[in-house]
């Protein structure tokens, strides 16, 4: 009697399945994006669905997979004027614009959100 495990049942598509999930949680923890030391789960789910004669079984196989959310991204914005009088919101950032950093760099211009202001 030639025996297999249940994993390569459904012509393999079970085992498959599960590889599916362990590529998608090797991914994760190789984004620089998520907690590195978060744990990840893969949860294979296995159901026997007998007929009432208990002669047939219908199985079901489903994965679900939890992994590590991406990090959160910040910044800083604050409330200025553009050079019309016009509130903006400008982002932050680490030089003045047009001076160079330590690395010879020239700061971009600031990024800028227009918005209404409330009346």
């Amino acid at each position: 009697m030639n025996t297999e495990s249940i994993l390569r049942m459904a012509r393999g598509a079970i085992e498959e399945r599960v590889d599916r999930e362990v590529a998608a949680v090797v991914d994760n923890i190789l984004d620089v994006n998520t907690k590195p030391d978060g744990k990840r789960k893969i949860t294979l789910t296995i159901e026997f669905v007998p007929d009432a004669e208990r002669e047939h079984i219908q199985i079901n196989a489903s994965t679900k997979t939890t992994l590590v959310p991406t990090n959160a991204v910040h910044t800083s914005m604050y409330i200025t004027a553009d050079g019309k009088g016009e509130l903006v919101i400008a982002e932050a950032t680490p030089q003045i614009p047009g001076q160079l950093d330590m690395a010879g760099k020239e700061q971009t211009g600031q990024k800028l959100l227009k918005f209404a202001a409330a009346k």
